[in-house]
């Protein structure tokens, strides 16, 4: 008689869209504090990034919000905690 329980239960999904949402965020505060042109390799490597690392920035957020909806508000929910990242990174984005 096993039974999980919905507050230690997260989605592959869920999880996939929190590491991207901190993935999203190392790559902004790198490109903020570090001179990403100073090697030719990796100041190309950035620039090929720029347009998806921007559309995930305010994509990620939205799409975690509905799932979140989808998902009844639970405060227990990676969506939940995708969406802080996701807001604390546009926050971050326009105060440097």
């Amino acid at each position: 008689m096993e039974q999980e329980t919905a507050i230690y239960k997260n989605s592959r999904l869920s999880k996939i869209l929190f590491v991207l949402s901190l993935f999203i965020l190392a790559y902004w505060s790198i490109g903020q504090s570090i001179n990403v042109y100073h090697f030719a390799i990796v100041g190309a490597m950035f620039e090929i990034l720029w347009l998806f690392m921007l559309m995930g920035l305010f994509g990620l957020p939205i799409v975690a919000l509905v799932f979140l909806i989808k998902e009844k508000f639970s405060f227990s929910s990676l969506y939940l905690y995708t969406i802080f990242v996701g807001v604390f990174n546009i926050l971050l984005m326009f105060s440097m």
